[in-house]
């Protein structure tokens, strides 16, 4: 269960697709593709057409105004303290995905909402400011044959905590701190209570929610024709949505908030 789904990596990529890819490392401001894009580039035409419709509003920093708004009412499950000394790798991971994944949920977001005609009919987002993302050098993104058995297995057992019923994606975030295995379990340790307590699942419910809105507010900048294979895409992007970046985005920034480290 390395990308469960199907997906191009970086390293295979070529023409068209390579050039994408390396227009979304620039345009979101990171250092790896993120697997939705990296989906996406396996259906014809897909991921041409979807970042042509999602782009400018990464350009508008309107994802980065949503993400505004959406940090000063996010519900944050309380966990215990994961203060403490920890490799620098592991708050570069945190750092960078608590940023491309929140600003890859309300793009994607929009998109879904335009591609369901879901799209507000007015709303409260503008153009603004764009957030400089997190530029820092990520470890490598690994799969069950680059760490052991144990550590491997507490990847998959993090990645069933707040998604029901059960896990279609594998998120990428713990596959990017495998190499620190005493953080997983530190991180295992706390996600286990508010699991267990519902308060977790309630919390990203909650976010998820708020987020929907706010992706339906920034979907009226999207200006595309409709694509061949819509009901695809959608389904696609709803995966992502839904499951591996709609419950991380609460997930890590729980974590970072329990490290100290989350600003708005």
């Amino acid at each position: 269960m390395s990308d469960p789904l199907p997906a191009i990596t970086e390293a295979a990529a070529a023409g068209e697709i390579a050039d994408l890819f390396v227009d979304i490392r620039t345009t979101v401001g990171v250092r790896v593709v993120n697997l939705v894009w990296r989906h996406l580039a396996t259906m014809d035409g897909a991921l041409p057409w979807a970042w042509a419709a999602v782009k400018p509003l990464y350009l508008a920093g309107l994802p980065d105004a949503a993400m505004a708004a959406f940090h000063r009412t996010m519900d944050i499950p309380r966990l215990a303290s994961l203060a403490g000394e920890e490799p620098a790798s592991v708050d570069a991971v945190l750092a960078s995905y608590d940023h491309s994944n929140t600003i890859n949920l309300f793009a994607l977001g929009a998109l879904r909402a335009w591609l369901n005609g879901e799209v507000a009919r007015d709303g409260t987002i503008a153009p603004g400011p764009r957030k400089a993302a997190p530029d820092l050098a990520l470890p490598k993104l690994a799969s069950e044959e680059d760490v052991d058995a144990a550590t491997w297995a507490l990847v998959l057992r993090l990645n069933r905590f707040g998604d029901e019923p059960q896990p279609l994606i594998l998120a990428s975030m713990y596959r990017h701190l495998a190499h620190a295995p005493s953080f997983l379990q530190r991180v295992d340790a706390v996600l286990a209570p508010v699991a267990a307590d519902g308060s977790l699942r309630k919390a990203i419910l909650d976010n998820r929610s708020t987020a929907a809105a706010l992706a339906a507010d920034i979907a009226r900048a999207i200006s595309a024709a409709r694509p061949p294979h819509a009901a695809k895409i959608e389904k696609a992007v709803g995966l992502f949505v839904d499951h591996a970046i709609g419950k991380m985005v609460t997930i890590c920034r729980a974590i970072r908030t329990a490290r100290g480290m989350a600003e708005l």
